[in-house]
């Protein structure tokens, strides 16, 4: 319960932050502040209202957006892997690929991009260039 209401809470936020009104109230606020220096006498206090408030919004923020990010993220990567797991031809090993280390990751992005480069050499560009029929390759080559 607590965890869908901080979810829609958190989803809420998240888009609301990258409003035009949510700009306007920040710059709003900042222009306030800014008049209100002379008041104050460009005080400490002064300052430090400003400091305190800004870095505990930014210090909130950081939470709800990165938890909106990650469920997008997540949601991205259920469909992708769908229409790799539904379609013909496309390389099942791609299943899943986010739970891979970095220098795997790395591995398999300079063969695609080798791959690539292979496609664009290449007069037929509906020939196959996945990562199972460039093993296939490999394998007869050798």
């Amino acid at each position: 319960m607590i965890n869908k209401i901080f979810d829609r809470f958190s989803q809420k936020v998240a888009h609301f932050a990258v409003s035009s009104i949510a700009f306007g109230t920040a710059f709003l606020i900042i222009v306030l502040w800014v008049i209100s220096g002379p008041v104050f006498r460009f005080s400490d206090t002064w300052q430090l209202v400003i400091n305190t408030g800004t870095t505990i919004i930014t210090f909130m923020m950081v939470f709800l957006i990165q938890r909106s990010q990650n469920k997008d993220s997540i949601s991205i990567q259920i469909k992708l892997n769908e229409l790799l797991a539904s379609s013909k031809g496309a390389s099942k090993s791609l299943i899943d690929i986010e739970s891979l280390t970095e220098e795997q990751l790395d591995v398999i992005h300079k063969y695609y991009s080798f791959l690539a480069a292979q496609a664009k050499k290449q007069s037929n560009i509906k020939r196959s260039h996945s990562l199972a029929r460039a093993k296939e390759k490999a394998i007869k080559s050798s």
